[in-house]
């Protein structure tokens, strides 16, 4: 950057040039929050911020797991920590609507975190974010894949199913992060 420029974004315009710096391309995107018509834009949700993503299911064996996400994002959310849950149905166990799936979110187990509507995470019909996880990392092999981002935007870590929320390694690679 140009030596006047940074300096401009330095005294004047910090937050829009730090914006613009730590917006990971691929996560440049906006999807309607869950059974709710306003819009997450994920830029927005997201720059220079440590965040979590997982894919979720409302009929899984692991949906248990979205009692400890809340507490997770209860836990460090006040240090900078986003969690976005990403319902699909790409292992057909999804709500049949998004009235259901957001009734089992926030009714059953209480989440604040941000919940976006349905998406697929897996093959050629994948979303873009989920097509950039696969190939950065890997595809997820069933629900509840949790995607550990540094605040630049990189992923730093992959926990399949089998990882609980409250599992000491992914409170270690959080807390390293923030």
């Amino acid at each position: 950057m140009h030596k006047i420029g940074l300096l401009v974004c330095t005294l004047l315009l910090a937050p829009v040039c730090h914006a613009e710096a730590t917006c990971a391309p691929w996560l440049d995107h906006s999807l309607k929050k869950l059974h709710d018509p306003d819009i997450i834009n994920l830029c927005a949700a997201t720059e220079g911020k440590p965040v979590l993503l997982v894919n979720t299911a409302s009929h899984c064996g692991f949906t248990q797991q979205f009692g400890g996400l809340e507490e997770l994002h209860q836990q460090y959310q006040q240090q900078g920590l986003v969690i976005i849950g990403f319902p699909s149905n790409s292992f057909n166990q999804a709500a049949d609507t998004a009235a259901e799936a957001a009734r089992i979110c926030y009714y059953n187990f209480g989440v604040s975190f941000l919940m976006t509507e349905q998406i697929s995470v897996k093959g050629d019909t994948a979303h873009p974010i989920f097509k950039h996880l696969a190939q950065d990392s890997e595809a997820p092999s069933w629900n509840f894949n949790k995607y550990l981002i540094n605040q630049q935007g990189e992923v730093v870590a992959h926990y399949s199913h089998w990882t609980s929320p409250g599992s000491w390694r992914l409170a270690r690679a959080i807390e390293a992060l923030l």
